[in-house]
């Protein structure tokens, strides 16, 4: 049986079959370039996401001006296996951050031992 994705890596967007051998190799067509191939191994033997969200922002007195803006758009600085993405979003949403943070400040450490940190998205002072 085929599967058919259509790969990102590049522009040109080239619809790739996938088709799974007898010896749980992958064989794959349509690709113009060798990063099709190791898109479709990356996407059906181990799929990886970016995680984007937002966190929650510590209000006290001093902050109280800042505005409307109550949440940190925070991200992932590599991709995060997709089947554990909930952890990571449950962990993210536990987050209460303290302002001032600059763009780019770690927030999450080396999540469970992943090498993925979650770093703030947006300078807010």
């Amino acid at each position: 049986m085929s599967e058919e994705l259509v790969c990102i890596t590049c522009p040109m967007g080239c619809r790739l079959t996938v088709d799974r051998l007898d010896d749980s190799s992958l064989k794959v067509d349509g690709n113009r370039c060798s990063r099709g191939i190791q898109y479709a191994t990356e996407e059906l033997l181990a799929p990886k996401r970016m995680v984007s969200a937002t966190a929650r922002i510590s209000v006290s007195a001093d902050t109280l001006d800042f505005g409307s803006i109550m949440r940190l758009p925070v991200r992932t600085t590599m991709p995060y296996p997709k089947e554990r993405v909930p952890d990571l979003l449950k962990a993210i949403y536990a987050l209460n951050v303290s302002l001032p943070v600059k763009r780019g400040e770690v927030l999450i450490n080396d999540f469970k031992g992943s090498g993925v940190d979650v770093i703030a998205a947006r300078t807010l002072p």
